[in-house]
């Protein structure tokens, strides 16, 4: 490898910037939801998400977070009542 491809690779790898966190539309892409559902999610708190300006973003580490959490309906109570 020359040194010119060296510092390509060097200034490709730096200039690249770290993602922490997306706009709702990326997220709900990402989660296989819809906008709307990811939207309501945070409005209910489920979803973590932070407001920089006029922007809405979800951190990366929220969309994770919300994944290893238990999504399942609590089971109906059996024919005995119990």
């Amino acid at each position: 490898m020359n040194v010119s491809n060296r510092t390509k690779e060097r200034t490709t790898v730096m200039d690249a910037p770290e993602v922490l966190a997306v706009p709702i539309n990326e997220a709900a892409r990402r989660l296989s939801l819809s906008p709307r559902t990811v939207a309501t999610l945070i409005a209910k708190r489920e979803l973590r998400s932070v407001k920089i300006g006029r922007r809405r973003l979800v951190p990366l580490k929220a969309l994770q977070d919300f994944l290893r959490r238990d999504h399942n309906p609590i089971s109906a109570p059996s024919a005995n009542g119990k």
